[in-house]
């Protein structure tokens, strides 16, 4: 279940607030009416009553004037109790601490551009925000498992409560503006409604979606997601790649960590970028201080591998290259 949205605690005193102005307008008036003061001393009166400073009376009163305060100050001291024990009770539970980091959550996620929306946070969603963080990519978490909401409120991640299949979450992750979504949920039967969410939103968004099962990943796909992963398959795959070619896995490993100072990095060729229409030599691509072109993919899928400088470049193309961090910054830089 979600957890409702914590409200303003200045709101809880929105009671004794009313309470205490019904009193001291019942009060003024009352004292205007049994002892005839004008308005400064009736005032006067009730508020040295109602908080019991003790001071003495501003004017003799009779016996009714004596009753009257009598009654105000039963009343008035409850009421003044009252709104003490509201305060008490939210700084015991610390509502404004956590109205303000729920604001401070919404101001990140307003500001959130180009990003990802992850699915599920347990031990594949936990292993993606691992590495979006190395990666330094915006993300924000969707889960609403007890045990998830308490890891990653400890870690100080960026999330969001509730059922990701649901159109207001959808909307506060901001899918409108996401680069992409990541299903990683354990349920594969979830995983179709998140993904049939997502794409009925944003038709152009790429998706990412968990495979527990097989024969769920051409339901997935049905549904909508751009990629399906099989945890169990690609574990497969890659225990046979390390039994069979290790030294080739190693080096692959550390070209996408940039371990070696080398890394392999894919860039887009955006809409109504000078580079449109132009070939890979035209706009520098094959320079001296620019990265290796490894490959050009179309957006149609054909993948054109060792390109040479003649290929021209399409609206939705990805260049893959590699090389030192300043030739791949220099490479993206020709693209914009």
């Amino acid at each position: 279940m979600r957890r409702a949205r914590s409200e303003n605690p200045l709101l809880r005193f929105r009671l004794a607030v009313i309470l205490l102005g019904i009193v001291m307008v019942v009060g003024v008036t009352g004292y205007k009416l049994i002892n005839g003061w004008d308005l400064l001393d009736s005032f006067y009166m009730v508020i040295i009553t109602i908080s019991t400073v003790g001071y003495t009376e501003v004017h003799p009163q009779g016996a009714a004037g004596r009753l009257f305060t009598s009654g105000l100050i039963v009343v008035g001291v409850g009421t003044m109790l009252y709104g003490f024990g509201v305060f008490a009770e939210t700084l015991a539970d610390n509502a404004f601490g956590r109205y303000r980091r729920e604001r401070q959550l919404q101001r990140e996620l307003n500001q959130l551009r180009d990003h990802f929306i992850i699915c599920g946070y347990g031990r594949i969603g936990t292993q993606v925000v691992a590495e979006f963080e190395d990666h330094k990519v915006p993300y924000v978490v969707i889960d609403q498992t007890d045990e998830a909401l308490e890891r990653i409120r400890a870690e100080g991640r960026l999330h969001i409560e509730g059922d990701a299949s649901k159109e207001d979450i959808l909307k506060q992750a901001g899918i409108e503006r996401a680069r992409g979504l990541i299903s990683a949920v354990d349920s594969d039967e979830r995983g179709v409604y998140i993904v049939l969410a997502a794409r009925a939103f944003n038709p152009n968004l790429y998706i990412v979606a968990r495979a527990g099962r097989p024969d769920s990943i051409r339901r997935l796909e049905l549904a909508g997601a751009t990629r399906t992963i099989s945890p169990y398959v690609m574990a497969g795959h890659r225990m046979a790649e390390l039994a069979i070619r290790p030294a080739m896995v190693d080096v692959l490993d550390s070209l996408h960590h940039a371990e070696a100072g080398i890394g392999v990095e894919e860039m887009l060729v955006s809409p109504g970028t000078p580079a449109v229409g132009k070939t890979l030599d035209e706009i520098g691509l094959f320079g001296p201080d620019t990265a290796r072109v490894l490959a050009l993919r179309r957006r149609d899928g054909t993948l054109h591998v060792n390109p040479n400088g003649s290929q021209r470049l399409e609206d939705g193309d990805l260049v893959i290259a590699l090389g030192t961090e300043d030739q791949l910054f220099a490479s993206a830089s020709k693209l914009r």
